[in-house]
């Protein structure tokens, strides 16, 4: 082996080794700096056009920085203040609930339901009564949530103390990506050993799917937003204005998505107008988003990737699997990039083959 060859393997075992230890570093502060970079990535064109009003490049990742900032502490210091106020006016209907005797009344209404009353005639050849049990169970279960409350409110606090410092993160990468953002760019196409045009499609593709992604996100919570609200409006809820702002938000989560929003409310209706009123919202609802999530979301983010829409369900939901809420944008921005990269394959080496044939 050669000396020139003995460098080669030197110098690419160490670059290796360093990489995988900059991994390690950089791992804790994975999911800021990508939410960062797709932040970054939503806001250049803004960026683009307040320079143009500015001239000066950090002066404009300032002023979108602090405006990030306030969107979201803002709305999120106003949702905080809304939640507290609805809280203490459903504590004031509780207490009103019980002193007048209301958790007797619900107790005797549900012992004396055509349900309980059937349990109650499997149950009595063994000795037990269910107006007896509820109260004991009720105790147990008003136990058990206390004492679950204790122990996860200090990994509530932990939570929230690391959501301030991960939000503090993402803001300072943002800035950072708004004002040198573009040069690390460039520097990144130079570091892709590929030809121009390659290198072109790749980053085009990926620019593309990740614009899809987020407009077809964006576009399919307004709706769900706005449609939960006039089924909350049409049913009878209260507060439908706000909890339709709310489901808006909830649409943008991966993770139980409107649902955490439309069955508390389902529920209220249940108690409030009957089963029939509450059945009828569920309805509204489940069809509802089921064609949204279905039919309208895949268009819309379908359009821009020219993916199969089977693609992009997968992208999606395989995404969610292996990176959670990031594999949102992550999952269809693979299966692009991979699709890209084929092209690339058939066009250099495809075409030689068939030449060499």
């Amino acid at each position: 082996m050669d000396r020139e060859r003995i460098i080669q393997v030197f110098f690419f075992g160490f670059l290796a080794l360093i990489a995988y230890e900059l991994y390690v570093v950089i791992a804790p502060f994975f999911t800021p700096i990508v939410w960062a970079i797709l932040l970054a990535f939503v806001a250049h064109p803004a960026l683009l056009e307040l320079d143009r009003l500015v001239r000066r490049r950090t002066l404009s990742a300032v002023i979108l920085t602090f405006a990030i900032a306030l969107g979201v502490i803002l709305p999120a210091v106003w949702l905080s203040g809304r939640l507290a106020n609805e809280a203490q006016t459903l504590y004031g209907q509780v207490s009103d609930l019980m002193a007048d005797g209301g958790l007797n009344k619900a107790r005797d209404w549900a012992v004396h339901s055509e349900l309980i009353a059937a349990i109650n005639r499997h149950l009595a050849p063994r000795g037990i009564k269910v107006e007896d049990e509820v109260p004991k169970y009720a105790m147990q279960a008003a136990q058990v949530t206390s004492e679950y409350i204790a122990r996860n409110l200090t990994n509530a606090a932990r939570n929230v103390v690391g959501v301030v410092i991960d939000f503090g993160l993402i803001l300072l990468v943002f800035f950072y990506l708004l004002r040198d953002g573009e040069r690390y760019y460039s520097q990144l196409r130079a570091l892709t050993p590929l030809h121009e045009d390659d290198k072109a499609a790749i980053f085009e593709t990926l620019r593309t799917t990740l614009s899809s992604v987020m407009r077809g996100l964006m576009v399919t919570s307004i709706v769900q937003g706005v449609t939960i609200g006039l089924g909350m409006l049409i049913f009878g809820v209260p507060y439908w204005a706000f909890l339709s702002i709310i489901s808006a938000i909830a649409g943008l989560t991966p993770f139980g998505g409107t649902a955490l929003v439309w069955l508390p409310a389902a529920a209220y209706l249940y108690f409030a107008s009957g089963w029939s009123v509450a059945i009828g919202f569920v309805v509204w609802c489940s069809i509802s988003i089921a064609v949204i999530d279905n039919f309208i979301k895949p268009i819309v983010m379908r359009h821009g990737t020219r993916l199969p829409t089977l693609a992009v369900f997968f992208g999606i939901a395989g995404g969610l699997e292996a990176y959670g809420p990031l594999g949102l944008f992550l999952g269809p921005a693979i299966i692009s990039v991979f699709a890209a990269l084929l092209q690339v394959y058939m066009k250099t080496y495809g075409d030689t083959r068939r030449k060499a044939a």
